[in-house]
């Protein structure tokens, strides 16, 4: 066996993938839900932000996109505010019903392939792989990374809270030199 391969196969002991997800919560029941994503190693891929005003580049209009098809995918999801940044993404996802997780085949065992469909999770999966792909078929590069592997999410629980949240996406870029993930 080739030494380079043996020295990447999972080992329990050594990769920990701990879930930064609330234990026991069910991201596939109705709610809001704030999310943030980071580009891979947060380099600058979407554009650029002058006088706090965000200017989307090709790839930045990639993930406005494909984000805005996200509801039209997925019936069960209404897009909130969002704001794509130079190298992460925000945005509020109300989930507003439980999606259909039947399998088309009746009386088909249920098989667990990935994120549960009709959750936050699915809904990031989804958007990730497809940005991802469109990106990188731009960039002639099918292997290239462009988002850091997990992404950040917050329940939000109250309209305090999402007055809060709404304004924090809106101001994003105006206060784009104040974010802990500003490149200078």
């Amino acid at each position: 066996m080739n030494k380079n391969k043996s020295m990447l196969r999972y080992d329990p002991y050594i990769h920990h993938r701990r879930s930064i997800r609330l234990q026991g919560y069910d991201y596939s029941q109705q709610g809001a839900y704030f999310l943030t994503l980071c580009t891979q190693h947060q380099e600058c891929l979407f554009g650029e932000i002058h006088d706090g005003v965000m200017h989307l580049n090709v790839l930045g209009e990639i993930v406005q996109a494909e984000w805005q098809k996200s509801s039209q995918i997925r019936k069960e999801v209404e897009l909130g505010e969002f704001v794509v940044m130079p190298n992460h993404f925000h945005a509020i996802v109300l989930i507003t019903r439980r999606g259909d997780r039947r399998s088309p085949i009746p009386n088909a065992p249920a098989i667990p392939k990935g994120p549960e469909s009709a959750s936050i999770s699915a809904l990031v999966a989804g958007f990730k792989s497809s940005v991802t792909k469109r990106i990188n078929r731009l960039r002639e590069n099918l292997e290239m990374p462009v988002w850091q592997r997990n992404y950040w999410e917050h329940i939000i629980r109250d309209e305090r809270s999402m007055s809060e949240l709404n304004a924090y996406i809106i101001n994003n870029p105006a206060r784009w030199k104040e974010d802990s993930l500003y490149e200078k």
